[in-house]
């Protein structure tokens, strides 16, 4: 049956929706030349597009909704889990091996704790209070400094061999300080500590979420969080011999070089990343390791989003420091160093230092005993984040720690300004004090380490961990150096609400500055970043 030209207008003239309709199905039908002229930089930028569509293989990367922060727009993207072929176990041993080097980092925060005052005696500089300021902060100059030098040497050793160079200086100082019948001695071998444990504080988090599968990352990756609280607790439960021993702290330093061993030893059985290795061209390498992780069925989909990256990031190795002044590792430094800024100025060390003298005004005397408590919390608190993490999402635990440390702080601050009953005071501190602590392992204190890496581009991922960490160990100096005089000048209510007040920020930066990478593989973020951004051709 034929149609009449005119019945067949005047009915789309009546309904715009269907005349919209067909023209765009009869532009679509037409030669692209036809449609629109096409300049070089759009078919460059439709060769991006069609780079990232390779890189998704099997599964397309789903469409990205974007938040304003400002003048800036950040993608904003929630994808479903999807089950790994292996599941966690493979990579755990690995990932708990690399978090030995976070164990070495709580031992020697506790390990100073109590036998300072024995060190302190024997040395020759009792009742000096800088000097034994000296001793703890020249461990954080070494961290500062070896966090600077961590992105150069793991860009060109990979993981495993900086985790094997980096233990040497932290045997060396832990030998020297236990040794030590000097000042001089001490501070030497505290410094060569610090620097290890710099390196190690980045590279740590930047190894699991390399080796984990995507489904478990964030749940591997609190074992950095695990790692620290199982430190601090073995120095404090042997440090109680401290207090009857005044050499026993020689001991107690020497036994930190037992762990190290263990790590430079394991490292020589453990995996490199399978994302350096394809870097450095050992593609047949990186089948291996991610046939042995993740399992067969992830071979061929992640050497292909791997050489993605590769092409384009380019295929140096690496990248130069001015790299991060360029979009958008830019925003993803400033992310990094922003969350650890707020991170120890909401006053997470201050409140463990002054934690054993809250304690000890409800009874209990002793300081070992209290810094135990807190240290058990702690490491509840990061059990509790492993389950959260891949459950919930980095972006919502985060929000959710900072808000549990706030309110966790009025009822510290409310106890000590308007104290109804003495006994009721001192146990809303006490419950203020380990609610504090215990949401701040949950979140503040795991999500920050891993999501970092997580935005990070690979070529760029050692040295944006760097800056963060080195930002950290200043901030963290800054910390202990002035916060007794903070709460000599000001009262403890005071400072413990601009702590509070710290958090509440930190838990809106978090709301509207970062994305959520749960259940996405890290070139999947990485070509989703940058994405947003125009194409360059270099």
């Amino acid at each position: 049956m034929s149609l009449d030209p005119g019945v067949v207008l005047q009915s789309l003239w009546t309904d715009p929706i269907r005349m919209a309709t067909v023209l765009f199905q009869a532009v679509r039908q037409l030669p692209v030349s036809l449609t629109c002229p096409v300049s070089p930089e759009q078919k460059l930028s439709q060769q991006r597009v069609k780079l990232i569509r390779v890189s998704a293989a099997r599964k397309p990367l789903p469409d990205l909704e974007t938040q304003k922060t400002g003048s800036k727009k950040w993608f904003v993207e929630e994808k479903k889990d999807e089950s790994s072929a292996l599941g966690w176990l493979p990579a755990f041993p690995h990932a708990s091996l690399a978090s030995m080097s976070n164990f070495l980092f709580g031992y020697h925060i506790g390990v100073m704790n109590g036998p300072i005052v024995s060190v302190a005696r024997e040395l020759g500089f009792e009742g000096d209070s800088i000097l034994e300021g000296f001793v703890v902060s020249i461990f954080i100059a070494g961290a500062f400094i070896g966090s600077i030098c961590s992105g150069s040497i793991v860009d060109k050793l990979g993981c495993r061999r900086t985790f094997q160079l980096d233990t040497i200086p932290l045997i060396m100082g832990t030998i020297i300080s236990s040794q030590a019948h000097s000042l001089g001695d001490m501070l030497l071998g505290r410094f060569l500590v610090g620097f290890g444990i710099g390196v190690n504080a980045v590279l740590v988090p930047i190894y699991i979420s390399e080796v984990a599968p995507t489904k478990y990352r964030g749940s591997l990756g609190t074992l950095c969080q695990i790692g620290t609280c199982l430190g601090i607790i073995t120095s404090l439960l042997l440090g109680v011999s401290s207090e009857n021993d005044p050499h026993w702290w020689r001991t107690m330093l020497l036994i930190a070089s037992v762990p190290a061993f263990v790590l430079i030893l394991g490292m020589q059985f453990a995996v490199d990343s399978p994302r350096w290795l394809c870097k450095v061209g050992r593609l047949e390498d990186a089948k291996t390791v991610i046939r042995n992780l993740w399992g067969p069925s992830e071979v061929e989909r992640s050497v292909q989003e791997f050489q993605s990256v590769i092409r384009t990031d380019g295929s140096d190795v690496g990248s130069g420091w001015l790299e991060l002044m360029e979009e958008p590792h830019s925003r993803v430094a400033f992310v990094g160093g922003a969350l650890f800024v707020l991170q120890q100025f909401a006053g997470i060390n201050g409140v463990l230092y002054f934690s054993s003298l809250t304690f000890k005004d409800v009874g209990i005397a002793s300081s070992s005993l209290a810094s135990l408590l807190v240290g058990i919390t702690n490491f509840a608190g990061a059990l509790c984040a492993s389950y959260l993490m891949e459950k919930e999402g980095r972006q919502k635990l985060l929000i959710g720690s900072y808000l549990g440390m706030a309110i966790s702080m009025s009822v510290v601050v409310c106890a000590i300004s308007f104290p109804v009953d003495e006994e009721l005071s001192h146990n809303l501190s006490i419950l203020g004090t380990l609610m504090y602590i215990f949401t701040f392992a949950i979140g503040a204190g795991p999500v920050t380490g891993i999501i970092i890496p997580e935005l990070s581009s690979s070529s760029t991922r050692g040295k944006i961990m760097g800056f963060s960490f080195s930002v950290h160990w200043v901030c963290n100096f800054l910390v202990g150096l002035f916060f007794l005089d903070l709460i000599e000048n000001f009262g403890v209510a005071p400072v413990y609400a601009g702590f509070g007040l710290t958090s509440l920020l930190a838990a809106i930066f978090a709301n509207y500055f970062l994305v959520e990478t749960k259940g996405r593989s890290l070139e999947e973020i990485e070509l989703s970043l940058k994405s947003t951004l125009p194409y360059r051709d270099e």
